[in-house]
């Protein structure tokens, strides 16, 4: 007969091959359990290309008319490009180049690099450009190292945490920030040039030649060679000072000192950090390759708990940001709804069926999630937040074959039907209907592995997750499940006694469920037999119900939910041009406004005894959170200004705490109010950003045209009901002063490239040399003392050097119109654009 023919058979009759196929598969998965790469968030290839060129002291108009649009038309008409991005700001060019997908990454990098070192118009004052394909390393942890100390001993001590985790294993990368970089700053007040007859020109030279190490080839002698070094190369602010300038014909010096104020410190820019209320210096460790984000989070706990008792007085460290926690989370969580899904998928088997089919058949769980980890590696997917979303879906499905398969084995064993009988009739008879019920879900997930872009690249992991695991459940129900159950029953004296009892509670279970079978449910099926057609009508109005709830808009839809996060961030924004001091002033009142509220919402909870708020972070010049967290977060460009800042509060963990961070931060809105002056002040509580609600960009050549059409615009979008806090992303940059020769200056012999240099160099600083000293790269810089660079009487009281060696005075040479630049200039495909966003109710 061909009744014990086939493989499903062959399983079914073969125990042993069944039992080395289960014991494969767990085997299997959980090796891959441990050596499967741990990280928050999926990576994945960008496929873009960042060209960054610094253009230090320019104006974003300089930027994008020198560096924007140079690298622009140098790189169009590459091969493989879908889209060009740029970004014009303050010191600074950016071109973000997006590729299409089936591009070669790596052909196109290297083209897009020979195109931009073919361009020979850069100005002078730019920098190399940097030619990069865009940054996938994932951070996975912050340390904050803050007390009352001088900025240089944070940074100095936050280098050493930073070389001390990169020394040992399992961390490759780690940066530090929250301080400035170094730079040794020259300063010469306009009266000692005066007096001396000198220039920044001449005084950067003298440091230039006066300051370096020059190899000098070799000496061949009879006992070997000889190595020739000029060395002279000063490191330090102090031996800067004897450096010689003039030299007089009776042969005494003009030495640095004498004319000038060396500084040996940090660079001029506004950046600061403080962390509960002190100052701070941010030390960030990053996952790269196969490391685990739980291993680097766990190394640099236990590097902090060794080092804590060794830092000076006054001085602290604190982890910050800890996203490993989010992953913990989302593991347990997992792993607690397996553990209840397994205990309650037993259970409900054990009340109607056979004991020996409820247990093999809650295995089924196990086996297909150890078999999803197994399969899941080979197709390049992590056990990331995404991943785990997946295995948590499939949860709720993978039981559902191997119930059918054993109920129907279990229907033919109480029939009589010997157990291998009943296992190879009852398998055959579902494989058909499982098999497509598996292809089914399958074939409902599937399209997600062709969505494309960058969404696409985060979503396929879902689909990838569901299959392997779905089809490990089909193996487990068709192949290894019949096998279990077509054994004989062993006859144990202590097992025999448990399972009547377990008998006696199923006999109850049974009847109960018989009862309701035969009573209501008869009932209601004889009724809708009878009422056909009203039945169907009633089916049919719940459908349109459900569709008319979709379409009228009263059932949302969000792309991103917005998810409980562990930190509030309120992100400030005020005109361009903005004092440090005031805009860290806000943010102080900002900060306390949180304090204010979590203190408030502490005092109605005095049984609580943990601390809700647990550390506050406050940057000034920069918002590290702006670009968000999660697959579709927005990827902020660097950058500094006195107009810009941040406070970050943690607050306790979400599963702790008793109120969610959505209404604490709701409080701490109201608790602030208004800001006067403030182009924008936004906050935000979720773990994710999905982005703007709504997002429009205008582009058009003419740039007073797209400002009219934006204006437009914004007021059409905010006639819609339910859009608020409609914005766009044109803001006026600072106050400019635009200087011209006058004609009595030409006839001088002064061009415009001689005034703009020598202004530049007095105001912004004439770069002498770039030295390395350590790890870091620090800027020896020739300029005004601070004191004279901070009103337009200090640019109208400099003296012109003219070509003969003679001086003017500014006044006499070139005149000075006032104005006001763009604040940034965003660029697609070569034509400015101004984005129009705006938030929706929820």
């Amino acid at each position: 007969m061909s009744f014990d023919r086939g493989p499903l058979a062959w399983f079914a009759g073969h125990h042993v091959a069944a039992n080395l196929l289960m014991v494969g598969i767990l085997v299997a998965g959980a090796l891959s359990l441990f050596q499967t790469k741990l990280e928050v968030f999926p990576e994945f290839d960008t496929d873009t290309i960042n060209i960054q060129v610094p253009y230090r002291g320019a104006t974003p108009a300089e930027a994008e008319e020198g560096v924007c649009i140079r690298v622009e038309e140098a790189i169009a008409s590459i091969e493989g490009i879908k889209r060009i991005r740029s970004a014009a700001m303050e010191g600074l060019g950016t071109v973000t180049v997006e590729l299409y997908e089936n591009a070669d990454d790596q052909e196109v990098l290297d083209d897009v690099k020979a195109a931009v070192d073919r361009i020979e118009t850069f100005p002078e004052e730019t920098e190399k450009p940097v030619v990069a394909m865009a940054d996938t390393r994932r951070r996975v942890i912050t340390v904050a190292l803050h007390g009352d100390a001088s900025e240089k001993t944070l940074k100095a001590l936050a280098e050493t945490i930073r070389d001390d985790l990169t020394a040992g294993d399992g961390i490759s990368q780690v940066d530090v920030s929250g301080v400035r970089n170094y730079e040794i700053s020259i300063e010469v007040s306009e009266e000692s040039l005066r007096r001396y007859g000198l220039s920044f020109q001449q005084v950067a030279n003298a440091v230039r030649l006066s300051s370096l190490d020059l190899p000098g080839g070799a000496v061949k002698t009879a006992g070997g060679e000889i190595l020739l070094r000029t060395k002279g190369q000063k490191y330090h602010g102090e031996e800067f000072e004897n450096t010689t300038v003039i030299t007089r014909s009776d042969g005494t010096r003009l030495l640095l000192k004498d004319i000038a104020t060396i500084i040996d410190g940090f660079e001029d820019s506004d950046t600061a950090s403080r962390f509960d209320g002190q100052p701070a210096a941010l030390i960030q460790v990053y996952r790269v390759g196969d490391e685990g984000a739980l291993q680097i989070a766990r190394i640099t706990k236990d590097y902090l708990e060794k080092i804590a008792p060794t830092l000076p007085a006054g001085i602290s460290v604190a982890t910050w940001d800890d996203d490993s926690i989010v992953l913990r989370q989302r593991i347990g969580l997992l792993l607690r709804n397996a553990r209840l899904g397994l205990v309650l998928v037993f259970l409900c088997l054990a009340l109607f069926l056979n004991l020996r089919l409820a247990l093999w058949t809650t295995m089924g769980i196990p086996i297909s999630f150890l078999g999803g980890l197994w399969l899941a590696p080979h197709f390049d997917v992590s056990i990331n937040m995404v991943s785990l979303f997946a295995f948590i879906i499939s949860l709720g499905i993978v039981v559902d074959d191997a119930i059918v398969v054993g109920e129907n084995i279990y229907s033919y064993l109480e029939k009589g039907m010997r157990p291998i009988e009943a296992a190879i009739r009852g398998v055959r008879e579902m494989a058909v209907p499982v098999t497509f019920a598996i292809i089914t879900t399958i074939a409902a997930f599937a399209p997600l592995l062709y969505v494309a872009g960058m969404m696409g690249k985060v979503m396929r992991q879902i689909p990838i997750v569901v299959i392997a695991v779905l089809a490990m459940s089909l193996v487990e129900a068709l192949i290894i499940l019949p096998a279990h159950l077509s054994a004989r029953k062993r006859h144990w004296p202590l097992i025999s006694g448990i399972t009547s009892a377990i008998e006696r509670v199923q006999l109850k279970a049974q009847g109960l469920l018989q009862s309701f079978i035969n009573g209501p449910y008869l009932r209601l099926l004889n009724l809708t037999l009878e009422w056909r057609y009203a039945t169907i009508a009633t089916t049919l109005a719940s459908l349109l119900m459900v569709i008319g709830l979709v379409a009228s808009g009263y059932l949302k839809f969000s792309l991103m939910p917005k998810v409980d996060a562990d930190n509030m961030v309120a992100s400030l924004t005020m005109p361009q041009g903005t004092p440090v001091e005031v805009t860290e002033r806000i943010l102080s009142r900002i900060e306390k406004a949180a304090h204010d509220v979590v203190a408030q919402f502490e005092t109605q909870e005095p049984d609580n005894d943990e601390q809700l708020l647990r550390h506050t972070s406050l940057t000034v010049g920069e918002r590290p959170s702006a670009g968000g967290h999660g697959p579709t977060a927005k990827q902020s460009i660097g950058g500094t200004s006195s107009n810009i800042g941040e406070v970050n509060v943690e607050l306790l963990g979400s599963d702790v705490r008793t109120v969610s961070s959505n209404t604490l931060v709701n409080l701490w809105r109201d608790a602030v109010g208004e800001v006067p002056g403030a182009v924008s002040l936004t906050y935000q509580s979720s773990i994710f950003s999905g982005g703007d609600a709504i997002s429009v960009q205008l582009a058009h050549r003419s740039f007073p045209t797209l400002l009219k059409a934006v204006d437009s615009l914004e007021h059409v979008v905010a006639e819609y009901p339910g859009v608020k806090d409609v914005d766009n992303s044109f803001l006026i940059g600072k106050k400019e002063l635009k200087l011209e020769l006058t004609t009595e200056g030409r006839t001088l012999g002064l061009t415009l490239s001689d005034l703009g240099g020598q202004v530049r160099a007095g105001f912004y600083g004439e770069e002498a040399q770039r030295i390395q000293r350590g790890r870091d790269d620090v800027r020896v810089m020739v300029r005004y003392p601070e004191s004279e660079r901070r009103s337009l009487a200090d640019v109208e009281n400099m003296r012109i050097r003219l070509p003969g060696g003679a001086e003017a005075p500014f006044t006499t040479v070139a005149q000075v119109t006032e104005g006001r630049g763009y604040a940034t200039i965003d660029r697609v495909d070569r034509r400015r654009i101004v984005t129009v966003t705006a938030d929706v109710d929820a």
